[in-house]
Formats: structure tokens, C-alpha cells, sequence
């Protein structure tokens, strides 16, 4: 069980062709062909350059990002708070109302 098994390799039947026969033939050299003219590297691109124009309208464009942003979390907040005092409006009543009886 813990001895490896080789496998044996299965003898060839029926009709076997022989092999076949290769001949030798002349190597010829190979004529030199001339190395391709090197490309010059296509130019870089230009770096982006920001004129004063264009880096106020990006500064503007941040600015109206931040405060979008903020209007959006504060009304968000604002929303939370005013559902949570409402809850507990309703919680102080429903309890006074439930202690009278």
C-alpha cells in the first residue's frame, strides 16, 4: 500500500511503420538584411497649464461643490433632529396620557 507503483509501458500491436528516414540537406546562409532605420519617439505631451481664468472657475467649481455638499448633510441633519423631537413629543404625550388613567 505504501510502496509507489511504476506503471508499465503498454507494447505497441498490430502493424508498426518504420521509421521514417531523414536526409541531410544543404544549409545555405542566410542573406544579411539591413537593420530598419531607428524612429525617432513621438514628442510628449504638453503639460497642462492653468491660466488664471481657468484656475478661478476650477476654485468657483470646488466651492459650489462644497457647499452642495454641505446644504445636502445639514438639511439631512436637520431632518433627523426634527423627526426625533417629534418622537418624543409623541412619547411624552402617549405617557401622560397613559398615567391618567
Amino acid at each position: 500500500m505504501f510502496q509507489p507503483k511504476i506503471p508499465t509501458m503498454p507494447q505497441p500491436t498490430g502493424l508498426v511503420a518504420p521509421p521514417a528516414i531523414v536526409e541531410p540537406t544543404a544549409i545555405t546562409p542566410a542573406v544579411a538584411t539591413p537593420q530598419p532605420a531607428p524612429v525617432p519617439p513621438a514628442p510628449s505631451r504638453p503639460a497642462v497649464q492653468l491660466t488664471p481664468g481657468t484656475a478661478l472657475a476650477l476654485v468657483g467649481g470646488g466651492t459650489a461643490v462644497v457647499l452642495v455638499v454641505g446644504t445636502v448633510l445639514v438639511s439631512m441633519l436637520l431632518a433627523v433632529a426634527l423627526t426625533a423631537a417629534s418622537v418624543a413629543v409623541c412619547a411624552v404625550v402617549i405617557r401622560s396620557l397613559l398615567h391618567r388613567r
